[in-house]
């Protein structure tokens, strides 16, 4: 059907059905992680990136967890109970999208696709106004690759799987990226002609191309340098490599951006992680999840951060943070740990070998040295002796301590709550407080000294 402009309305396909069984997994392949985020969360953030309309995921093998992926997300499903190839992948889909759209058809598993090669290919498309276009490159070894097949004035003719074809046919460097544009109307209408007459007993949604293109429908080709972004995952060893891959790129872009990494092979920082410029990051140092650093930062060596909030002019050395919020000009470390739920406040001070849980740390307070603080509310200008234990656990319940500001807590403390220290107030070293401590007043719980004489 001849149109005179392609409708821009534009959905993506990503087929997501295959168990992948050299990953030697129970998971879905599309669901391994690679910096930070699963496989196919990496393809939906391209997609959605090059403002493509809807997304449509085909599920099959473990269906369950890669719809939890995309729970809150706006994702419509459609399901290939039995993995009969990409061709009837595609069949499950057309159900899901409009007659007239145009679609983008991606694999689920290349992690490193980037927007910019799913805009050239829409573009393309849409200019070319062919039926199908797909994305081709030539790589030195194209095994296990589909090749694309020309004609002799370069047009399209067909595209012929690795397990199908001819010696002459294996030569062919130019292979077929897996990715697409299409027009459903004119796709679905041959989908039904598909057959499983091949080596793998598949329908291919490469038949489809060579039957429209029988019928006189324009295929288009868009050769393309894109490498890395047709970059499938089969394996754990091709899973290393693309996480290598992306660690790289995301790290040039911070750079790029105004941080100083010092030593990039040792430094892994997942896609979601934002640093803000004159942060320097220090070898051996992770910092995963949604995590935010701000400006002015030291982090590491070998810091190890998940999902949490950084201030500007923060120092963390040696020290392990997650689901914590620290604020401007603290220092961590080294060899603290800041569990989820704990929060500094600016000025503050953990250092080596303390641990925080769900505890908030007001401003200016200190925690030098061997302390566990745990369910905890601490004001301002706090001070807590090395050794100090908050022991919030009775053995069935968990209990909060409080200390106002301005107190001191002296070495060796223990303050067994639920207990509450008022403000500036002082706890004598070696105490175990188990009463409130009214402000201004100093608290002292000790057995009486002796000294004996040797024998």
């Amino acid at each position: 059907m001849k149109r005179g402009i392609w409708k821009v309305t534009t959905s993506v396909v990503i087929l997501a059905a295959g168990k992948g069984v050299r990953m030697r997994s129970q998971l879905p392949k599309v669901v391994h992680r690679v910096a930070g985020k699963a496989m196919i969360e990496h393809v939906n953030d391209a997609a959605r990136a090059a403002a493509l309309d809807k997304v449509v995921i085909v599920v099959g093998h473990g269906r369950g967890l890669v719809e939890e992926l995309f729970s809150h997300g706006e994702v419509d499903f459609a399901v290939q109970e039995d993995q009969l190839g990409t061709g009837h992948a595609l069949m499950q889909a057309m159900a899901k999208v409009q007659g007239d759209d145009t679609i983008i058809v991606l694999a689920g598993d290349t992690p490193l696709l980037q927007p910019a090669t799913v805009r050239a290919l829409l573009n393309h498309h849409q200019q070319s106004q062919a039926v199908v276009t797909v994305i081709s490159t030539e790589i030195d070894d194209p095994y296990g690759y589909g090749r694309i097949i020309r004609n002799q004035d370069g047009s399209f003719r067909d595209i012929v799987e690795e397990k199908d074809a001819r010696e002459e046919e294996r030569q062919v460097i130019e292979i077929n990226s897996g990715m697409y544009a299409m027009q459903v109307e004119e796709v679905s209408s041959v989908l039904d002609k598909l057959g499983t007459d091949n080596q793998q007993g598949e329908y291919y949604v490469t038949e489809a191309l060579r039957i429209l293109n029988d019928q006189g429908q324009k295929i288009e080709i868009l050769q393309m340098d894109v490498q890395e972004d047709i970059y499938g995952i089969n394996d754990r060893v091709q899973l290393a490599q693309a996480e290598a891959i992306l660690r790289r790129r995301k790290n040039v872009a911070l750079m790029e951006n105004g941080v100083t990494i010092m030593d990039p092979n040792s430094t892994f920082i997942d896609c979601n992680v934002e640093i803000s410029p004159d942060t320097i990051i220090h070898p051996g140092s992770i910092i995963e999840g949604r995590t935010s650093i701000g400006a002015d930062c030291q982090i590491g060596p070998a810091a190890h951060i998940t999902s949490s909030i950084i201030g500007q002019r923060v120092i963390i050395e040696h020290s392990r943070l997650k689901e914590a919020e620290v604020g401007d000009d603290c220092t961590i470390g080294p060899y603290a740990y800041l569990r989820p739920g704990a929060v500094l406040h600016a000025k503050v001070k953990v250092g080596d070998f303390v641990e925080i849980k769900k505890s908030t740390l007001g401003e200016g307070s200190k925690a030098p040295h061997l302390s566990y603080i745990g369910d905890s509310q601490i004001g301002k200008g706090v001070n807590i002796g090395a050794g100090t234990i908050t022991c919030n656990y009775d053995g069935q319940n968990k209990w909060e301590t409080i200390l106002e500001d301005g107190v001191f807590i002296g070495s060796n403390t223990n303050l067994v709550a639920p207990i509450k220290v008022g403000a500036n107030s002082i706890t004598g070293a070696g105490s175990t407080i188990t009463r409130d401590v009214p402000a201004d007043t100093l608290a002292v719980e000790r057995a009486q000294q002796k000294n004996l004489k040797k024998r």
